[in-house]
């Protein structure tokens, strides 16, 4: 029989974050919000308490746990403040782990221990102006010269790309055309932060997410060393998949975070806010829908465990993962609407966490692979 019981490490790490979560994120939340302060005391101590090198071995820096241990940790921060949950999921899954899983000794040395201390950050160059869900319509280039790739093209809506303490982005571009098949070549490049001709423009005004950062890039014939190559020359889409598919099983968790948040909040105000002498729980048309959001938050994580399982079980989790995150990132819109609805007018102020979690939510369903995308990889692994 299945036992879905977390191990002693496992909550003793949930137990960790919850209380940091409680005693150090949700105070400073809405300020951070309203006035869109990316959140650098929070990011050292996240550092501090080993949260950016949760999956990343102790040779580089990491806390040499898991990749459960970071989706974990990504459901409690979920719960309180989104943006601090994505600046961790983004610095870890997109920043530090494609250095981590293609890097070279040599890239792992140089960059890991400060990424995975929290000390630094990292992006992920993927999305463009016209390839965003079909990536493999990348128009950035890269070409060698003189044992330098000069690269040309633009990014946008790039997680950790522009703060003060962003040490590097991983940049998707075109290296060539495959002779064979005749589609475009497509490999990774580190860019540090700095390097002449890269370009971030400023930060972006978001609907939700307001105190994480987030930028579009503009490469002006930036150049690298030839051995910023991230892995082999060519097999720069298929890393770039592999990271999003682990991506989303991160952003599942912080889905159920904060669809997880919105219950808890919906709940302790039902109990406490009174109508015509009664609790508003006590009527059945909000114990309904407060049943309705237990179910979501309960099938949400069911599903996100089940796709890490099998991630840590070394076996193919892609359609897993795609059931995760198009599970979790409805329950979080679905329970952020529903909140709202039962905390009323309250529920649509700004200061107010389910209306913070309306805002925020919506890019969940976004970000990483939209709903679409995630219907289509179940489609397919359906034989349609």
């Amino acid at each position: 029989m299945l036992d879905l019981e977390l191990d002693e490490q496992y909550q003793d790490l949930v137990n960790l974050v919850r209380e940091f979560a409680q005693q150090v994120v949700a105070p400073q939340s809405a300020a951070n919000d309203a006035n869109k302060t990316f959140p650098y005391d929070i990011v050292k101590q996240m550092g501090e308490l080993g949260l950016f090198g949760l999956p990343i071995s102790e040779e580089y820096g990491g806390s040499g746990g898991d990749y459960f241990h970071l989706a974990l940790a990504l459901e409690e921060l979920g719960k309180v403040d989104q943006s601090v949950a994505i600046t961790l999921e983004a610095g870890v899954s997109l920043g530090a782990m494609p250095i981590y899983r293609f890097g070279s000794a040599e890239q792992k040395e140089k960059w890991l221990p400060e990424l995975a201390a929290g000390q630094k950050l990292a992006g992920f160059g993927l999305t463009e102006p016209g390839a965003g869900s079909d990536a493999s319509a990348t128009h950035t280039r890269a070409k060698l010269e003189g044992g330098q790739w000069v690269i040309d093209g633009a990014k946008e809506f790039i997680t950790n790309s522009g703060t003060d303490i962003t040490s590097l982005v991983t940049v998707a571009a075109q290296t060539g055309v495959n002779e064979a098949t005749g589609a475009k070549e497509i490999s990774t490049i580190i860019v540090p932060s700095g390097t002449e001709g890269f370009t971030v423009a400023p930060a972006y005004d978001k609907v939700g997410w307001r105190a994480s950062d987030t930028h579009p890039l503009h490469f002006d014939a930036a150049r690298v060393p030839e051995e910023n190559l991230l892995g082999e020359r060519g097999r720069g889409y298929s890393y770039f998949l592999k990271i999003l598919d682990e991506g989303r099983i991160a952003i599942a968790a912080l889905a159920t975070g904060a669809a997880q948040g919105c219950l808890d909040e919906a709940v302790a105000y039902a109990k406490t806010r009174t109508t015509f002498g009664t609790p508003i729980g006590k009527n059945q048309g909000i114990s309904f829908m407060l049943a309705r959001m237990a179910t979501r938050v309960h099938s949400a994580r069911l599903a996100y465990y089940a796709a890490a399982a099998k991630m840590l079980a070394g076996k193919d989790f892609k359609v897993e993962a795609a059931h995760a995150k198009l599970i979790a990132s409805e329950a979080a819109m679905d329970n952020a609407r529903d909140a709202t609805q039962v905390f009323g007018g309250y529920g649509f102020m700004n200061e107010s966490l389910v209306g913070r979690h309306y805002r925020d939510s919506k890019i969940l369903e976004i970000g990483e692979g939209t709903t679409q995308v995630q219907q289509l990889l179940i489609a397919r692994s359906l034989g349609l």
